[in-house]
């Protein structure tokens, strides 16, 4: 039978707490007969099994909020690991090239570390980066892999996917706050991007980190449609896009750290 954390807490406070009660009446009354000092040291005894029990609740929910956030974590990494075999399935689909999603999961969790995000935000960093085209699992082949150029209604339908991603992951309840990105990494700062037209700090701070790094990767690695871009064209790109298409003081960022970032995102995960 496996008891409950609950049941084996108060179970092993009752049991200390009666076997320190026994012992030290029996002790009190064996050493002590005068009984004004046997009801000072009553009262000494008093504080101090007040002191000893509380110590004792807080090692031991302690140890099992410990346990807990251990099993939560193996609970997230498993999620995680299951969301990671969605994507290299995506990659696969979308004729992405290798190693597409985990380089902008690196890259994005880096640029956001130097922006001093931290805590739950890096995590929906992270998880947001990993899922950010997870609305194009409802497109059809013949607009996310052609070759040539988009025909006005294909756009239209393309540029379904930033909703129907964010719709897909508020259904998830670890995965609502890393909804931003997918929904907003297509919106740009001067606010002619879409679907919602957002301009400037309206568009939130994790979908505008998105954007410089997915920038910086759409041109410097080669799609369908496109060959890769030289280095220096893409840094060039990211300057002139700061203050249209991107947050310029996240572009600035993104360029002073850019040797460490890209080399982060060039290194895989052990």
């Amino acid at each position: 039978m496996v008891l409950s954390p609950q049941l084996r807490t108060a179970g092993t406070y009752v049991l200390v707490s009666a076997i320190y009660i026994w012992l030290s009446g029996r002790l009190l009354g064996d050493l002590v007969h005068d009984p004004h000092q046997l009801v000072h040291y009553q009262i000494i005894k008093g504080w101090a099994f007040v002191a000893g029990t509380g110590l004792l609740l807080y090692w031991m929910i302690g140890r099992t909020v410990h346990r807990m956030a251990d099993a939560n974590q193996r609970l997230l990494d498993g999620h995680e690991q299951a969301l990671r075999v969605l994507v290299e399935a995506m990659d696969v689909r979308h004729k992405e090239t290798s190693d597409h999603s985990e380089r902008v999961v690196r890259m994005a969790a880096g640029l956001a570390r130097v922006a001093g995000l931290q805590g739950e935000a890096m995590r929906d960093i992270k998880f947001g980066a990993l899922l950010h085209d997870i609305g194009k699992l409802a497109l059809p082949d013949s607009i996310l892999i052609k070759p040539g150029k988009l025909d006005d209604e294909e756009i239209r339908v393309m540029r379904t996917h930033p909703r129907i991603g964010h719709d897909m992951l508020q259904r998830i309840d670890f995965l609502r706050g890393a909804s931003a990105i997918p929904y907003s990494h297509h919106e740009r700062w001067d606010g002619t991007g879409y679907p919602r037209g957002l301009a400037g700090e309206e568009i939130p701070l994790a979908a505008r980190i998105f954007s410089v790094v997915d920038v910086w990767d759409a041109l410097s690695f080669p799609r369908v449609y496109k060959p890769a871009w030289p280095e220096a064209e893409v840094l060039k790109y990211l300057r002139e896009a700061a203050g249209a298409q991107l947050d310029p003081k996240l572009v600035q960022l993104f360029l002073d750290n850019y040797p460490a970032l890209k080399t982060l995102a060039l290194t895989p995960h052990p």
